[in-house]
């Protein structure tokens, strides 16, 4: 981290960062979407100029506002403009409907909804009053947000360690939990992955993801630390966004192990052709990376990919830095940034640090998650090597449990991903009266690729060395592994509601032949 990112770092609050950012350089450019570009003080300003708009209409330090927009220009301004108050901010996917945002807004008891109307056919103005949300803004198109003298503003918060932020889990298969973070904690989240990265000032990042995803900010800090752009995609698919990417000379994308997937998909149409001309690293995190697609990206695309490790409660935990090794890239999550305690304990990864969350909302899933020397306990499995790489093993919500032996999923989907006709592999324990779970492989495959019995399957795994208690038993081929719309994560719990219901041997006859 240079010598300014550094001194940046020690910002209290995000409003002093974005405040001595614009401050050092006013003039380069921060946010570009299309054809709309915003300095660091156009930020500044328009921030302030929105934050006295809303304290018209009667938001204060402490108010609680939930805003649910896609990743827009208008977004930024407005989470700034938030942070200029002192507010307590509620980011909300876009994706979201009645049932978890109904449960949000109930939840952090917000005082005003920022939405963006109809967007993407689903009209959520209208959700907005079905759901009976207060003080309802609707801020999508430019020059939507409220517009103020900012005179009229009291002075910007001092203290980075209050709660000002509530971040919203997936909430797949029960109510969300609202992650309770401070403005210090996101620094220092967003510091451990700028210093990880080695960006420079010279660099064009990219925001591919919902900027309402806890690594918005994240990235937000980053381009506050270096000073460098970030081009913003309001909705990503490939080749479509590729235009964007080339014109604004993109140096660093990514998002996600899925992100990767998409990029490569691509380059496989225009081999030995660069996908994007200036691209030159690949970073992102939010789900396991097998090894083979680290070895492929950088084969076929040529340039570097970093992966790191993070969730809601601690936005960056360790993150791979270009200077690792290839094996260390392939095969780990990076390192932990100086602050951040990793504990092992029976084989669960434990945190304690700056970047940790303050809890949950609700005091009693406080209480469950922290233990008692106030590590927090993230239900990854995992391992450090001799230096200091973290190793994720699987899940504990994801160990398969066959007559007694556990088998680790994430084992058994890295061989998949090596196989020339698997695009992506997920794998579920299923029940079953005889052996507890049975292991269960779902695939997609390339297109053009023969369909895959369970036969060859178990054959390829056992020429990779998996103990035999570990094969699948189960073979399911799907056009597609269902995903959310946040990092694109595969929903097992789908899955396993889709497959669950044959048992035994019949599924095993069943699914055996392909």
């Amino acid at each position: 981290m240079n010598a300014t990112a550094h001194a940046l770092s020690g910002s209290r609050t995000l409003w002093e960062l974005i405040d001595r950012r614009a401050s050092l350089t006013p003039d380069r450019p921060v946010l570009i979407q299309d054809d709309r570009r915003l300095t660091f003080g156009e930020l500044r300003e328009g921030c302030e100029r929105v934050a006295a708009g809303l304290y018209g209409l009667g938001v204060r330090p402490g108010t609680v506002v939930a805003w649910q927009l896609p990743t827009r220009i208008e977004s930024v301004l407005l989470s700034g403009a938030l942070a200029r108050i002192g507010a307590v901010q509620s980011p909300v996917i876009p994706f979201y409907r009645d049932r978890e945002v109904g449960f949000a807004l109930s939840a952090s008891k917000a005082d005003f909804f920022a939405v963006p109307g109809e967007w993407r056919g689903f009209d959520h103005t209208a959700m907005a009053r079905r759901l009976g949300a207060r003080g309802v803004l609707d801020v999508y198109e430019p020059g939507s947000l409220p517009d103020g003298d900012p005179s009229v503003l009291p002075p910007p918060p001092g203290d980075g360690t209050d709660v000002r932020w509530i971040y919203w889990t997936s909430g797949t298969t029960s109510d969300p939990k609202g992650v309770l973070h401070t403005d210090r904690s996101l620094i220092a989240g967003g510091s451990c992955l700028a210093h990880a990265l080695g960006l420079t000032a010279h660099d064009v990042g990219s925001i591919a993801f919902p900027f309402a995803h806890i690594g918005g900010a994240d990235y937000l800090v980053m381009l506050l630390l270096y000073g460098f752009p970030a081009v913003l995609f309001e909705q990503f698919a490939l080749p479509d966004a590729l235009e964007s990417y080339r014109k604004h000379g993109v140096t660093t994308a990514g998002g996600s192990t899925a992100f990767y997937s998409m990029f490569l998909t691509e380059q496989r149409k225009q081999p030995g052709e660069p996908l994007i001309p200036t691209l030159r690293l690949l970073a992102g995190g939010g789900a396991p990376k097998p090894p083979e697609l680290y070895h492929s990206v950088v084969r076929e695309m040529g340039v570097q990919l970093t992966h790191g490790y993070g969730m809601t409660e601690v936005p960056m935990i360790t993150m791979g830095a270009p200077d690792d090794t290839p094996e260390q890239l392939a095969t780990t999550e990076g390192r932990p940034p100086e602050g951040m305690e990793i504990r092992i304990v029976d084989g669960e990864v434990r945190l304690r640090g700056e970047a940790v969350c303050q809890g949950y909302l609700d005091s009693g899933q406080t209480a469950a998650v922290f233990d008692a020397d106030g590590f927090l306990r993230t239900g990854d499995l995992g391992r450090l090597t001799e230096s200091g790489h973290l190793v994720l093993t699987g899940r504990l919500k994801d160990v398969i449990i066959r007559k007694g032996e556990n088998i680790s999923a994430k084992e058994i989907e890295d061989l998949l991903h090596t196989h020339p006709a698997v695009g992506d592999a997920a794998v579920i324990g299923l029940p079953d009266p005889e052996r507890g779970e049975r292991v269960c492989a779902v695939l997609e495959q390339p297109d053009g690729a023969a369909r895959l019995t369970l036969a060859e399957v178990t054959a390829y795994l056992r020429d990779a060395g998996l103990s035999a208690h570990k094969l699948p038993e189960q073979l399911e081929v799907v056009a597609a592994l269902p995903r959310n719309e946040t990092l694109r994560k595969v929903l097992k719990y789908k899955l396993r509601e889709r497959f669950g219901g044959d048992t035994g041997d019949a599924a095993f006859r069943l699914y055996g032949g392909g």
